[in-house]
């Protein structure tokens, strides 16, 4: 029996509307995307965008995020989609305003891939649009099944699509390793929504904007529509209010040292001056820091600990040996037959005489193609040149650093962005850190609102933990974050300093801390899943 042939078998393939109508669902008459459509969509796309990333570049107080324009930015996609005739025409315009949105809220990884990593322009770019085009098929996917099942009423009609496009978050929270970069929820720090944090966390907020945003999306369709979004507002605002009051309560004060070395990423892994700049000038400040504990930031050696000048570590380890004072080092660690890790090295006085008591933490989340290369992409490391790209994965959950009455939990670049994986050392109130320490070299993306963006990601972790965060990093933000989420100290970013404060640690466990450290994600994935469920056999009924 001869072959099909291969052009007639990929045909016979079924589409996505096709096989949204085999499992119940309507397929509508087809028509065309207009024009106007198109830049309508882009724009809103790119508004979106906008609401997250561009206010730092303005200048706004801490960069305060655009609230009301994320609200917006939605509810033009959320219009667009109420007067689809057809599913494939929802996944089109869902499709594109995530590309736009995603497109302008993580374009500076072509920094990156071009000038540190090497990567021709137009290979870097298309890198980009790739990854933002990938990414966008979940909500591309949310967009379609929204068009084929949302139901008639518009409050209904909101809970559906606020469903799905959570759901479609956390697809990309928790799919291929996940890159949550620029999620809705980071529009509202300071906004309407963030008093939510401590109960529902950023993904609980990315809901109730989606909500709100489909909620505006009908307003004034009917004269029975004109109060719904008002009242809507007034009530998850009530309500936010009410959850506002803090849970955790104080846990003593201790002053930090924040090392920002300012060492240019082009020179910062080469053998000569950069390299010899960081050795210099982060062991000077490591020896001459005054407060209880100094920070330096992420490989602020970028050399591992058998690798540096003869001495060299031996010194800071007797630095720290005895007296008040402690450290948390960002330095690689391991040998190369058991592989290297990215790491947070503690070292504090011992109980007895003798060497300093080493703490040890791995970066657990790594980052892909500059951290492990995914399986069948070597080809693509191949054509940067990124060092130490191929980092081993520390385990979740490590133990924190304890010194002087408080529990200091490392973090590593933008393992912040994975809160339900801090949530892990808050199982227990006993043992849950009271201060959280971010060490990051940014400076793989230049001066561009990559930074304010990081800073963001750790406001709101700041939030949903009622934690401070003290972060120290290479070219900025190295800030001191107080437990409600605001920027106590801050350097100036791109500048070469030691940032001097205090912060105060924090004991308690928020509603979000204590859920979230038990069950992880899941609840949000069973209730926005639920709820599409009931609109999907709601429209088989009809």
């Amino acid at each position: 029996m001869g072959r099909q042939p291969i052009d007639s078998r990929v045909s016979s393939l079924p589409t996505l509307p096709a096989l949204l109508e085999h499992i119940g669902f309507p397929r509508q008459k087809e028509k065309g995307i207009s024009l106007l459509q198109l830049i309508g969509v882009l724009l809103a796309g790119g508004a979106h965008a906008a609401s997250i990333a561009w206010p730092f570049a303005l200048g706004l107080p801490q960069g305060q995020p655009l609230w009301w324009l994320q609200l917006l930015a939605l509810a033009g996609l959320a219009w667009q989609l109420d007067r689809c005739g057809t599913v494939r025409q929802g996944l089109t315009l869902g499709w594109l305003f995530a590309t736009a949105w995603l497109c302008g809220t993580f374009w500076w990884l072509f920094i990156s891939l071009h000038t540190y990593g090497g990567l021709a322009a137009p290979l870097a770019v298309l890198a980009v649009v790739g990854l933002a085009v990938f990414l966008a098929s979940y909500y591309a996917l949310a967009c379609a099944v929204f068009v084929a099942i949302a139901p008639a009423g518009r409050t209904r009609r909101a809970l559906v699509f606020a469903a799905l496009w959570l759901l479609a978050e956390l697809a990309r929270v928790e799919f291929f390793t996940g890159f949550p970069w620029g999620e809705a929820g980071y529009a509202h720090l300071s906004g309407w929504l963030d008093d939510y944090a401590r109960w529902i966390g950023v993904h609980g907020i990315t809901f109730l904007a989606a909500f709100l945003a489909a909620s505006l999306a009908g307003w004034g369709q009917s004269r029975r529509q004109v109060l719904v979004f008002p009242l809507t507002a007034l009530v998850i605002v009530g309500v936010a209010v009410l959850a506002g009051r803090p849970t955790s309560t104080s846990a003593g004060s201790l002053q930090v040292t924040l090392l920002q070395g300012n060492i240019p990423q082009n020179e910062k892994f080469q053998p000569g001056s950069g390299m010899a700049t960081a050795l210099r000038w982060y062991g000077e400040q490591l020896q001459g820091a005054k407060t209880a504990l100094v920070v330096a930031p992420e490989t602020a050696l970028p050399l591992l600990p058998q690798q540096l000048p003869e001495g060299y570590w031996g010194a800071l380890q007797s630095r720290f040996a005895s007296g008040g004072q402690a450290a948390l080092i960002g330095i690689p660690m391991g040998t190369t037959t058991a592989g290297y890790a990215n790491s947070v090295v503690g070292l504090k006085p011992a109980s007895a005489a003798g060497a300093a008591q080493s703490y040890h933490f791995d970066k657990h989340h790594l980052v892909p193609f500059g951290e492990f290369v995914p399986p069948g992409f070597r080809w693509f490391i191949n054509l940067m040149n990124i060092p130490l790209g191929d980092f081993s994965r520390g385990a979740l959950g490590q133990p924190s650093f304890e010194w002087q009455g408080q529990r200091l939990a490392p973090n590593i670049c933008y393992e912040d962005l994975f809160g339900e994986e801090l949530a892990v050392a808050f199982s227990d109130a006993a043992t849950a850190p009271t201060i959280l320490v971010n060490v990051s070299n940014i400076a793989w993306f230049g001066n561009t609102v990559a930074i304010d963006q990081h800073l963001a990601i750790s406001r709101m972790r700041a939030l949903e933990f009622e934690r401070p965060m003290v972060r120290a990093t290479n070219t900025g933000a190295t800030v001191i974050i107080d437990h409600a989420g605001k920027v106590t100290h801050e350097l100036p970013r791109h500048t070469r300093g030691a940032l001097v404060g205090e912060v105060e640690g924090r004991n308690g466990l928020t509603p979000y801390a204590q859920w979230v450290s038990r069950f992880g994600l899941w609840p949000f994935w069973g209730g926005a899943g639920a709820l599409v469920l009931l609109a999907w056999l709601a429209r088989r009924r009809r």
